[in-house]
């Protein structure tokens, strides 16, 4: 009997504090077109897309907007932020 290939995990590396983690578990934020930065709930916007943790500290307003800018190569104010999105995704 062949052994079970074992599934597929994909993983992704938080803008914020650089740790791997399951894809899943993470929540996507994208640079469109026009330079907008948005919260992707299903993972298949178009555009240059990051990752975020669910860690509390990776939420921080400073630090997140930090991250994103370098991330997505784009100007993010801490206040320009929709954190109510980002805080409620799983």
């Amino acid at each position: 009997m062949p052994k079970r290939k074992p599934d597929h995990v994909p993983m992704r590396t938080c803008a914020i504090c650089r740790q791997v983690r399951p894809k899943r578990s993470m929540t996507r934020i994208v640079r469109g077109s026009d330079g907008s930065v948005a919260v992707d709930p299903t993972g298949k916007a178009q555009g240059r897309g990051t990752y975020v943790c669910n860690d509390p500290a990776c939420r921080e307003p400073v630090r997140l907007a930090t991250g994103i800018q370098r991330a997505l190569s784009v100007p993010v104010k801490a206040e320009a932020l929709e954190l109510e999105e980002i805080h409620a995704t799983p």
